[in-house]
Parts: structure tokens; sequence; C-alpha cells
């Protein structure tokens, strides 16, 4: 669909969705956005919904300055994808055992390896500058450094929330893997830091929401929140190139004997800070909630975990700031969703899916998303469909 531009202060506000049916509190708080004087351009993807400080789904061209809030506590927060040879002929009728396979090799919620993880004895994880990475934790901010076992050893794990392992069927019957995770413990605790310092910043006093705090270029606080967010999207990075060679190692396990090939694998962030340029002007592009999706980049928008996902290609929309959605966008909060449905409902919305069904993640049920057939069809310009995924195994924190 083409975008619904609505007046905003600064800046008109472009959105792929419907302005009618997005919630008022979020709509307030893209208008508040539109009014920060450094702002260039807002683009609202269809899966928008509340979040804190900017909308969950927005894309936020700011010159000269970042919003930390904006990029959220997740830093570098994405999805890697991979298609196997494996095909559904290959696949055992109970499929529980592959689960507890996978949870077994890869740790979820709070849970973190015993040791940290060696690249060099994984498949295909690129070591080179693994010890420059790591040699760079020492100049990120002092408040958390005392974090680096933790750290260490929560890289290459999956955390909780929306959060997912999956093992997946595309419409011809090929098996994929997909995740999605970010830079867990260490990335939040940067982000919050970085969020206080920069609401305490006197050129910030004066903003409609304090929560849309920035930092300037050409200052100290810009350049230590930079070096923080640009380590930490790439802790995300890693995080999920471990889980995904692990997963890999599960499946050429479980499946020995049809000896699996995988193909290339896919990954995008959709919480992160890109320098990009539009018009001859040099942006600092904050995507919340949303993937890169310039002319030919591969991405994917995952639905929920009994629905389906996509794996896409953009379509190079310099309207969008070349993005487009993260996934379904949840439609209600996680409490809202706990107090409505039950595990059973849960059970129901997940028939067909190896996964839990129990209370503990009836607040990631289906309903609580938006549908994401109808999330796809309000991006068709934005993104083509390479490939539409159903899980047949998910695993969650």
């Amino acid at each position: 669909m083409p975008y619904t531009e609505i007046p905003g202060a600064n800046v008109p506000i472009r959105m792929w969705t419907d302005p009618a049916t997005v919630e008022g509190v979020a709509m307030q708080q893209l208008r508040n956005v539109a009014t920060l004087p450094w702002i260039k351009g807002l683009a609202v993807m269809p899966d928008v919904h509340y979040g804190k400080g900017a909308t969950v789904g927005s894309v936020i061209a700011l010159h000269g300055a970042v919003c930390p809030a904006a990029v959220g506590v997740d830093i570098g927060c994405g999805m890697s994808a991979v298609k196997t040879s494996l095909t559904a002929n290959d696949l055992p009728g109970d499929l529980s055992r592959l689960r507890s396979r996978i949870e077994q090799a890869i740790p979820v919620g709070r849970g973190m390896h015993g040791e940290p993880v060696d690249p060099g004895r994984l498949h295909g994880v690129p070591t080179a500058g693994w010890d420059d990475f790591w040699a760079r934790f020492g100049g990120v901010a002092e408040a958390v450094r005392f974090r680096e076992d933790r750290a260490r050893k929560q890289m290459g794990s999956l955390g909780s929330g929306n959060h997912f392992i999956e093992f997946c069927l595309d419409e011809a019957g090929s098996v994929w893997l997909m995740l999605h995770s970010g830079s867990r413990n260490i990335g939040k605790e940067l982000a919050e830091y970085h969020i206080e310092q920069a609401r305490a910043l006197p050129h910030n006093q004066g903003l409609v929401d304090r929560d849309l705090a920035v930092f300037i270029a050409g200052t100290p606080q810009m350049a230590a929140y930079r070096n923080d967010l640009f380590w930490a999207q790439e802790y995300a990075r890693h995080n999920r190139a471990l889980m995904m060679a692990l997963f890999q190692d599960v499946v050429r396990k479980e499946f020995r004997k049809a000896k699996p090939v995988f193909e290339p694998v896919i990954s995008c962030h959709h919480n992160y800070v890109a320098e990009e340029t539009y018009e001859g002007m040099d942006l600092l592009v904050t995507r919340k909630g949303a993937i890169r999706a310039g002319s030919g980049d591969h991405g994917i928008i995952p639905g929920s975990m009994g629905t389906g996902s996509y794996i896409v290609r953009g379509l190079g929309n310099a309207a969008s700031f070349n993005s487009a959605s993260h996934g379904a966008g949840r439609r209600m909060s996680r409490n809202a969703a706990k107090k409505r449905f039950t595990a059973r409902d849960l059970e129901e919305q997940t028939r067909g899916v190896e996964c839990r069904k129990d209370s503990g993640v009836v607040d990631e049920i289906p309903a609580a998303y938006k549908p994401i057939e109808q999330v796809m069809d309000q991006q068709r310009d934005l993104v083509e469909v390479v490939a539409k995924l159903k899980q047949v195994v998910c695993v969650k924190g």
C-alpha cells in the first residue's frame, strides 16, 4: 500500500498502516518524535505499537543526534535464518526430541553457558577479529565492565520474551532454521546506562518527552554512546552467529543419515542505528522494530509462535528510509494477554507446533499479535516475498 502522510511538528509522519488503527498512546509518541529539533524524517511500519519513548515499528532519521531510547534496550536485536537441504520427508513423526536437543545446546531464558563458547570449535563461525572484539570491551562504560564474565557466558544464548528458535518448513517442503535474539543482558545494561545519561543533559530538558533525550554530535557523551552502541550491535550479531552454529550442530547430529547441507545464513538487525545518506545528507537512522530493506537486501519478518514467517527481499523505497517491518507487531500488551488468555488457548493456537504450551509463555500467544498476512500486505512497496515459512518446532525462553 502507498503510505499515508499525516502532519507532524517538524516532519510529516509517513505511515504504512491505517492511522485509525494505531493506538492513541502510540500515535502520541509518533507526534512527540516529530517535534525533535534534529529530526529529518519519520517512517512508521505496519507493525507499529507503543514502546518506551519511541514506538516499536518506527524509523527515525536524525541529523547530528541520536536517541538511545529510540533504539530500545535490546541493542542489535534481530533475526537469522538459513535454508537447509532437508525436507519434510526427513522429519520424524515426533519432534519433541529435536526440541529437547536444541534446548540442551542453547541456554534459554536467563540461562548462560557454563563456560564461554569457543567459536573455533563450531562450523562456519568467523573467528577473525574475535579477540579484538573482546579487547574493546575494556572501552565500554565503566558502569557495566564488571559484567564481562556474564557477557562472555551469555554469548550464544537465547534470552526470553519474544525471542525464539524455530525449525520451519517453507511452502515447497524445504527445512529452514530460524532464530531471534539480541545483545542479551549486556546490551540492556549499556542501553539503560546511556538513556539515563542522556536524560540528564541540559539540551534535553525542554523536550515534550524526556524519554526522547538525545546525544549531540561532537560531544563526549555522543562518542561514548556510539562506541558502546556499535559494540553491542556487534555482540548481538556474534550471539546469533554462535546460536545458529550450535543449532546447525544439533541438526547435523539428529539428521546424520540425511547429511544436511546449509545455505549461507541470512541475518538482520531490527533494533539498531546505521549511518546512511539521503538526499545528500548524512543521517543517523534508528530502526526500532524495523529492518533495512534496501534494494536487494534480504531480511526476515516473523509472525508469532503459531503463525507464518517470511524471508523477504528489499525494494529500496527511500520514502521509508529503505526499511520494512520487523514482524507482526503486538496488538495487546503482555499483561493484557496474560489476563485474557489461558494455557488452553495457547495450546489451541499452537496446534501442530512442538513448543511450550504453559502459562509461562501465554503472553506470546498468536492472538496477542497482529495478523502477519495483513502486515505483509501493507508493505508490498517495501519488500517482496522470497519464501513463506511455517514453524514445526518453536523453542521459547
